[in-house]
């Protein structure tokens, strides 16, 4: 399935769960080809699919009174200003046994106190406010409007619906993952759970998932849902389902349906009929992990469904982290136990020896992680065990089993760091091979690479987040002085970083060619006397030796605060931070860039940029960069390092790096050629470098979901992505195969 395919099959998990009667009637208020009517279809109903104003009319309700079984409608209702007539209506549509289902957002939503705006008036706040600003003036046209828990049942019963309940629907109502009955409250840490999704992230200031159980914790978690559906039954006979996890990203053959029911049994339902056998195998997963000596929840298929009871205990996640709080010692015989429970979950086909490698198991279970777990009687009890790697590193599974324990939770760092679990557990050796491992399987299982472009206009970017919040504890000016206008009054003066970790490199990295570093300080004494790419770190202390008006200070640390109190108390007057998520202005190289052609006809670019290896240098790249300055004033070209190229390619450059910028510069089209910091070769890195109006690049990645990803970054920055078509003629791995071939021809002759 291609992105748009499975962004619509996400949609339909808010009805797909539901225990329809085939062959029965259905209307659903809506556009016949929108995912939900279809939804319909799939699961065996005849629909009729009708627009409200239509189903609202006198004519529709005399003709077709008591003629549907179902009727669906999301969200329409907000869209009128008549709910309460619609709702009246739409009873009378209904048979004597029938049942309406209404996707409702909530004007409460969690997501609102979060930052995101009204999905109708695309404002901030005003359904938190109940719309008392909204629609005041004569001019303001009705788009629409959210109501919360309580008006949606006021509503409800007014238009003579008796029997009801809401189900809280999380992330929202595009994007169903999970539903909870309003009997019904998770047991299980939402945090690395829940991935919520807005529908502006660039305002959202405060992230949403780790609210989730303080919400559970003071009796708030419906009435602050993001979204209900609300089922109601004609004849007072409703759902017995408690709660819906829905996993329809998966495609075909993983995604599921897990269903708890009040009955107590649990269900797990293949989507797809591709799925079925995925059901055999999770019920082979457990009995091959029970016969390794592992206590799993007993589970059968009746019927094509996996069944097994509902566990009243709490989650393993959650009982280690009380253990946490509690007793440290403890916490770690428990996570040593849960390694040692891994590490007899298989036969060993290749033992440890010490070197950082690990063992291999012959079956390595990727979901035997605390959150797939129950604490019961002093034993960790599995389930959900679908998915399986074989001949596989047992230091990936230790790796899942600390990250999802610490994932987002940041206040376990300070009793606990995973730093030392990693060294405990002997994985900080080869860490970045087994956090690459996990991630290949996270992305595969989940479609992260087809569903980037969507991921990026819906999801919260970690970075605005912190920005977003970050302003808010400053005045403009302010804001601007200590985090825009960075650069503004170092000319002429020292230029002294006050941090030597991953901040500052990236400041090196990025920066120092164009704002030379004078000193790099830090409050760590241990780091004094070592050296930072050629710069030794020394004490602040140096700040009192030097003039306040001679230097200014970039603090390049996460947490600044304490440093910003620093520098005050020991009068330091200039000062500001370095935040690597924000692009800064660099120095173009000429002096007359942006006014060149000043007598020809303006062209569409001021600044383009282009990025490649440009090795053995060909007809191929003279083409691209022919086309790139032909609009543009100003073309830059970033040139991957020779330690770059063999991380991405595992094969070293013909020519040097050095000699491959030398030879771009005395290219005609080019204004500007350098070599790219090992590590800072991606598209958004390189903005934030150059600050182009434009990057170009061949057609061979046209398609390239990560380059479509980086297109959309770029428009929303305000510069341009641009394809040019690939000259297929020649190319570097061509002429490299050519070389090889000829040099084979000479060996054998």
């Amino acid at each position: 399935m291609d992105d748009l395919q499975i962004v619509r099959e996400i949609q339909k998990g808010l009805l797909r769960w539901y225990d329809f009667k085939l062959h029965r009637r259905a209307l659903y208020i809506g556009e016949a080809g929108s995912p939900l009517a279809e939804c319909l279809k799939e699961c065996g109903l005849d629909a009729v699919c009708a627009g409200i104003e239509e189903t609202c009319s006198t004519e529709w309700e005399e003709r077709y009174q008591g003629a549907f079984d179902y009727l669906v409608s999301v969200t329409d209702l907000e869209k009128t200003e008549e709910p309460q007539r619609a709702l009246s209506i739409w009873k009378n549509l209904l048979k004597a046994d029938g049942h309406m289902l209404l996707g409702m957002n909530n004007r409460l939503g969690l997501r609102y106190f979060c930052g995101d705006r009204d999905c109708y008036t695309g404002r901030n706040m005003d359904g938190i406010e109940d719309y008392r600003r909204a629609y005041t003036k004569k001019e303001d046209l009705f788009q629409g409007r959210m109501y919360d828990r309580c008006t949606l049942r006021k509503m409800l019963r007014e238009a003579g619906f008796h029997t009801f309940q809401c189900y809280s629907v999380l992330s929202d109502l595009e994007n169903p993952a999970f539903l909870y009955a309003e009997d019904y409250l998770p047991n299980e840490d939402l945090t690395n759970r829940v991935f919520p999704t807005y529908h502006c992230p660039d305002t959202v200031f405060l992230d949403e998932e780790p609210l989730y159980n303080q919400m559970i914790e003071n009796g708030m978690f419906h009435q602050m849902a993001n979204a209900y559906l609300i089922e109601c039954a004609m004849d007072g006979t409703l759902s017995d389902v408690s709660h819906v996890t829905a996993s329809l990203e998966r495609g075909r053959e993983d995604a599921l349906l897990t269903v708890i029911r009040k009955s107590g049994i649990v269900e797990k339902r293949a989507v797809y009929p591709e799925g079925t056998e995925k059901l055999e195998v999770l019920l082979e997963h457990g009995q091959d992990l029970k016969a390794h000596g592992l206590q799993v929840v007993e589970a059968k298929l009746v019927d094509g469904v996996y069944q097994m009871p509902y566990v009243d205990a709490p989650v393993g996640q959650v009982y280690l982290q009380q253990l946490l709080f509690h007793d440290k010692e403890k916490f770690l015989e428990a996570m040593d136990h849960f390694r040692d429970l891994i590490m007899q979950s298989s036969e060993i086909e290749k033992r440890d020896m010490e070197d950082g490698e690990g063992a291999v198991l012959y079956r390595a279970y990727m979901d035997l992680v605390p959150l797939n777990s129950f604490y019961i009687d002093g034993e960790f009890v599995f389930y959900d065990q679908e998915f399986c790697e074989e001949h596989y590193p047992v230091n990936v599974l230790l790796l899942r089993m600390i990250s999802s324990f610490y994932a987002g939770h940041m206040q376990f760092e300070k009793i606990l760091s995973r730093e030392e679990l990693f060294d405990r557990y002997g994985l900080s050796p080869y860490l970045n091979r087994w956090y690459k491992m996990e991630g290949t399987f996270l992305s595969e299982l989940l479609r992260r690479k087809e569903l980037r472009v969507y991921h990026e206009k819906c999801r919260r970017n970690p970075e605005i987040t912190a920005d977003n919040r970050q302003r808010m504890n400053y005045s403009e000016a302010e804001y601007q002085r200590l985090f825009m206008d960075i650069f503004k009054g170092v000319e002429g003066k020292k230029l002294i970083l006050f941090g030597s970790g991953i901040y500052t490199k990236r400041f090196l990295g990025l920066y120092q060619r164009d704002y030379p570093v004078y000193a790099v300080i830090d409050n760590n004494k241990d780091k004094w006397g070592l050296e930072l790419e050629g710069i030794k770190i020394q004490s602040p202390d140096i700040l009192r030796r030097i003039p306040s008006d001679e230097y200014k200070v970039l603090i390049c640390v996460k947490n600044y605060l304490s440093i910003m109190k620093q520098l005050r108390d020991m009068g330091v007057k200039h000062y500001s931070i370095f935040d690597p998520s924000k692009s800064y202005p660099r120095k173009l190289k000429s002096a007359t860039a942006g006014e060149h052609n000043k007598e020809e006809k303006p062209k569409k670019y001021q600044i383009g940029y282009v990025a490649g290896v440009f090795d053995m240098f060909h007809v191929g790249h003279v083409n691209l960069l022919r086309r790139a300055k032909e609009q543009c004033d100003y073309l830059i070209v970033g040139v991957v390092s020779d330690e770059g190229v063999y991380c991405k390619k595992k094969k070293n450059p013909v020519i040097p790096c050095e000699d491959r910028v030398e030879m771009l510069r005395s290219c005609r089209y080019v204004d500007q050629a350098e070599e790219l910091p090992n590590g800072f070769d991606s598209v958004r890195d390189a903005y934030k470098l150059y600050r182009f109006d434009c990057q170009f690049t061949g057609t061979d990645y046209a398609d390239n979901p990560n380059w479509l990803a980086d297109k959309e970054y770029l428009e929303r920055q305000g510069a341009e992505l641009v394809f040019f078509p690939y000259t297929e003629k020649v190319s570097s791995t061509k002429l490299r195969e050519t070389l090889i071939e000829e040099r084979l021809k000479e060996e054998r002759t």
